[in-house]
């Protein structure tokens, strides 16, 4: 079983950046995939960013690639999204997710688990 919770969220101004964190509990961390997804109102969840359990290999949308960097630290079991030069655009609530693979979290199907969101919102 893993739990996780996520922080970091927050009100921006565009260009300006946030750190989000997702501390994860349970000895079994490190052997999943991690990833952050993102619904805006009104809008269906989305994939933003994957990475796999060592960290060797991330992925992320298109919309984000060169503004966001998804890591992990597998010694503090948590992974972070660092996201700079935000826009109106990349409001939203902000989840991590685990799951076997970076395939089912780009792909977005049979995650195993979901953190509760954190809140970005960011002013033009």
């Amino acid at each position: 079983q893993v739990q996780l919770v996520e922080s970091g969220g927050g009100l921006v101004q565009a260009g300006g950046s946030l750190r989000l964190s997702c501390a994860a509990s349970g000895r079994t961390f490190s052997s999943y995939a991690m990833g952050w997804f993102r619904q805006a109102p009104g809008k269906e969840r989305e994939f933003v960013a994957a990475i796999r359990w060592s960290g060797a290999m991330t992925y992320y949308v298109d919309s984000v690639k060169g503004r966001f960097t998804i890591s992990r630290d597998n010694a503090k079991n948590t992974v972070y999204l660092q996201m700079n030069n935000l826009k109106p655009e990349d409001t939203a609530v902000y989840y991590c997710a685990a799951a076997e693979s970076t395939e089912r979290i780009r792909l977005y199907y049979d995650l195993d688990y979901w953190g509760q969101g954190t809140q970005v919102t960011v002013s033009s």
